[in-house]
């Protein structure tokens, strides 16, 4: 059987001109069980504590066709990483303490763990921890790192072909202890709506300088599932707090409002960490928060109402000198 002398394009059945598709049309796919635009800008977060260098990498990210929010510190950029969804986390390690990276890598690892997470250090030896490295953050780079580097790492199939990971369960203490910074930020963002509280000026680290030493008095109970009543301790930030409360001209009723919005900043912690929190402690845990406030609460009030008996106390014995002081003179 001879073959066909004709070129295999002229055996073809005739067909149209393939459909030329919009160039608005996005190009979608499959992760996670959710359909993700590839055609999307990839949103960063880059975090550096170095003014210069968080401008020069933003400017090399931006042209690269990314969208960059930056922070310079730990707290900042918590905050962020609390408030907005990212698909890239790059940051430094240092800042300015060895390792304060790791807090933001965790923070996104739990908070948003489809997101490619990458830290930057100065310091060449780092790769030798990388073993270690890898369950938080997925690559780590050597400053000074090349752009094209980055791009490699956030290309579109990367970033929409990450693992699904899964939540490692969480006691209720891992989380406070671990989301106290973002705990705070809320709290003093509640704090300055209140119209009472507000209108006492002072710096938010003052107005929240007795929250961590409370928060790990708290922390400190969880840890204990079985101790569910109160002990006897006296948490020694509660007993300062009040005191200090009274000469920054609070009011009894003002210190109870704090204590409330303590209450919800911590149980709203909780939920934004629903997808890792261990339900199987979480109703006891509950009880000892709740339990713990209020004790904090009392012990608090108690040392505020002890300052102001002692100040009334001392006017009423000036006053009571001043008669007897007018008749010797």
């Amino acid at each position: 059987m001879s073959l066909p002398q004709k070129p295999y394009a002229e055996l073809e059945e005739p067909h149209s001109a393939p459909t030329k598709l919009p160039d608005d049309l996005p190009i979608l796919q499959m992760r996670s069980g959710q359909l993700v635009d590839l055609m999307k800008r990839p949103r960063i977060l880059l975090v550096d504590d170095n003014s210069d260098e968080l401008v020069l990498t933003r400017r090399s990210l931006v042209r690269q066709n990314c969208e960059v929010v930056t922070a310079s510190c730990v707290i900042d950029a918590l905050k962020q990483i609390a408030t907005q969804n990212f698909d890239v986390l790059i940051t430094d390690l240092h800042m300015p303490e060895p390792g304060d990276g790791f807090t933001v890598v965790s923070a996104m690892r739990h908070s948003q763990p489809q997101a490619l997470t990458l830290v930057v250090s100065d310091y060449p030896d780092v790769q030798k921890a990388m073993n270690a490295i890898l369950l938080q953050a997925d690559e780590v780079l050597v400053k000074p790192f090349d752009a094209k580097q980055l791009a490699g790492l956030m290309d579109r199939e990367r970033l929409t072909s990450l693992p699904s990971l899964k939540p490692v369960k969480e006691s209720v203490a891992s989380i406070l202890n671990r989301d106290v910074a973002i705990l705070i930020q809320h709290w003093l963002a509640r704090a300055e709506e209140v119209k009472e509280l507000a209108a006492i000026p002072l710096a938010a680290s003052d107005r929240a300088a007795f929250l961590p030493e409370m928060i790990r008095s708290i922390t400190a109970r969880l840890r204990n599932i079985l101790e569910t009543k109160a002990s006897d301790s006296t948490t020694a930030a509660a007993v300062v707090h009040g005191q200090c409360r009274y000469r920054q001209g609070y009011t009894a009723p003002m210190i109870v409002q704090e204590s409330r919005l303590l209450q919800v900043s911590i149980f709203e912690t909780i939920q934004r960490n629903s997808s890792t929190v261990d339900f199987t402690t979480l109703l006891p845990n509950i009880m000892i928060i709740a339990d713990e406030v209020d004790l904090q609460l009392q012990q608090t009030i108690s040392s505020f109402l002890a300052v102001q008996r002692e100040e009334v106390a001392l006017a009423s014995a000036v006053i009571a000198k001043e008669p007897a002081l007018a008749q010797t003179n």
